[in-house]
C-alpha cells in the first residue's frame, strides 16, 4: 500500500517536487496537495507580466489538471491547514478534516512583510503576492490612477513595472540610495534606473516612508522628509518572510525559516521543508532556482535513489538573478562587489545602455553583474559554478560565450 506523503503549500516547489518525485518513484505514496488559495499552482514570478497585460491568466498556470490526476494526486483548494499534530501524525484542515501522513512536506513559501507604518490600514495599501492582489490594482492602474510602489528591489521593480505597463501613474519609492542593492553594485544600478525612468516611472531613491495619510481611503504617502506623495494606491513590495506558523505551532525547530538539514528534514524526521519557507545552514532563499534544486534532493531521498553511489544532498545554492525590469535585462550571480583581493573587468557602453562587470578572483570569475545585454548569462553562471581557470579567455571574457571558445581552441 501507498505511503500517504502530504505537502502542504501547492506553488511553484510543491510542483517540482511531485514531478521529481512522479519521474522517480511513481505509485510509492499517496500524495495530496493542499492549497488555501482555491485555483491550481500557478508561477508567481510571472505576476508582473500578468498585471503588465503582456500575458493572460491561463498562462501562468504550472500544470494543467489533467497533470495532477495522471499523477494520482490529490488536489486540496482553499482549505488551509489549521495544525499539524505529529504524534498522531496527521494534517488538520480549517474546516475540521483531518488527513494522515507518513511523510510530511511543508512548502509554504512566504509572506510579504508590511511593517506598521500609520495609516498601513487604510483602503488602498496593499501588497502584491498573489493573482488576488494582481486584479485589484490593474483595476486601479487602468484608470490611470496615482500610485506609489515602496520598495526597489526585485519584488517592488516587478510591481512598478506591471503597474506603469498597465496604465498607472507610478512612482518609485526606495529606502537606500541604489536600486537591487543586494544583486547591483552602484554604477549598475544607476543604469537601471536611468532606463526605468526613461520608461516614465518616478525613481525617489534615500526615500524613507513614514506612513500613510487619508481619511477613508489611502490619499498620500509621507516621507520622512515631511514630503507628501499623492497616491490613490499604496504598493507596499519591500520583501517577504518566510511562512513558518504552522512550524511554529507544531513544535518544529524555526529561525527565519524552518530548520532543515542537508536531507531537507526537519528535526522531526517524517518532516521536510522546501523552497522559501526552509532554512539551511542559515540561509533562507527567495528565488525559485534553489526551491528547484531542493526538490529535487528531495525527490531523490524519498524515492530511496543515490547520486554517485551516496545519499543525495542539498549543499546550498549560489544566488544569480536573472530577471526583464521594464524591458532591461539584469543579471547577477556570485560576487558583486570587489572585495580585497579581487579584480574587476567592466565592459559598458552608456549610451546603449549596457554595463557587464566582472568579479576574478585568483584567475577564476567569481561573479559578474549585467545591465542591458544578459546574453551569455548562463555561460558565466557555469564558470563561476565550476571554478575553473579562465585566464585564457579573460581578455575575451566580457564579450560573451562564442568569443571564449574561439581563445580556448
Amino acid at each position: 500500500m501507498a505511503e500517504p506523503l502530504i505537502i502542504v503549500g501547492k506553488g511553484m516547489a510543491a510542483t517540482r517536487l511531485v514531478d521529481e518525485l512522479s519521474q522517480r518513484a511513481l505509485g510509492r505514496y499517496s500524495i495530496a496537495v493542499i492549497g488555501a488559495e482555491g485555483r491550481l499552482a500557478y508561477n508567481r514570478v510571472l505576476l508582473s507580466p500578468l498585471l503588465a497585460g503582456e500575458i493572460a491568466e491561463p498562462d501562468i498556470e504550472l500544470k494543467p489538471a489533467a497533470w495532477w490526476r495522471a499523477r494520482g494526486v490529490s488536489m486540496i483548494y482553499g482549505r488551509p491547514v489549521a495544525g499539524i499534530d505529529r504524534a498522531a501524525r496527521t494534517v488538520t484542515l480549517e474546516d475540521g478534516l483531518a488527513l494522515p501522513y507518513g511523510k510530511l512536506v511543508l512548502a509554504t513559501g512566504s509572506k510579504p512583510l508590511k511593517p506598521p507604518f500609520p495609516g498601513g490600514d487604510l483602503p488602498g495599501v496593499a501588497t502584491f503576492r498573489d493573482t488576488a492582489d494582481v486584479g485589484m490594482m490593474r483595476a486601479y492602474a487602468q484608470r490611470s490612477a496615482r500610485i506609489v510602489v515602496i520598495g526597489g528591489g526585485l519584488l517592488g521593480l516587478e510591481a512598478a513595472y506591471g503597474l506603469s505597463k498597465a496604465g498607472g501613474k507610478v512612482t518609485l519609492l526606495h529606502l537606500v540610495d541604489r536600486l537591487m542593492e543586494r544583486q547591483l553594485d552602484a554604477e549598475g544600478a544607476g543604469l537601471l534606473a536611468a532606463a526605468i525612468t526613461a520608461r516614465g516611472i518616478d525613481v525617489r531613491l534615500s526615500s524613507a516612508t513614514k506612513g500613510f495619510v487619508g481619511t477613508d481611503k489611502v490619499e498620500g504617502v509621507e516621507l520622512q522628509d515631511g514630503t507628501i506623495i499623492p497616491a490613490d494606491l499604496v504598493v507596499i513590495a519591500i520583501g517577504v518572510r518566510p511562512n513558518i506558523d504552522l512550524a511554529k505551532a507544531a513544535g518544529l525547530a524555526v529561525n527565519r525559516g524552518i530548520v532543515v538539514d542537508d536531507a531537507m528534514a526537519s528535526e522531526d524526521a517524517d518532516v521536510f521543508a522546501i523552497g522559501e519557507c526552509a532554512e539551511h545552514r542559515g540561509q533562507v532563499y527567495g528565488l525559485v532556482e534553489p526551491a528547484y534544486e531542493q526538490a529535487r534532493v528531495l525527490a531523490m531521498r524519498l524515492a530511496g535513489q543515490k547520486s554517485a553511489g551516496v545519499e543525495a544532498a542539498y549543499a546550498g545554492s549560489l544566488l544569480a538573478t536573472n530577471l526583464k525590469v521594464s524591458g532591461v535585462g539584469v543579471f547577477s550571480a556570485g560576487e558583486f562587489e570587489a572585495g580585497e583581493g579581487a579584480e574587476i573587468l567592466v565592459l559598458r557602453d552608456p549610451k546603449a545602455g549596457i554595463y557587464r562587470k566582472f568579479v576574478l578572483r585568483e584567475g577564476r570569475l567569481a561573479g559578474c553583474v549585467l545591465v542591458g545585454d544578459t546574453q551569455g548569462a548562463l555561460f558565466y553562471l557555469g564558470l563561476i559554478r565550476s571554478g575553473q581557470e579562465i585566464s585564457a579567455i579573460r581578455a575575451d571574457l566580457p564579450f560573451g560565450e562564442p568569443y571564449c571558445i574561439r581563445e580556448a581552441a
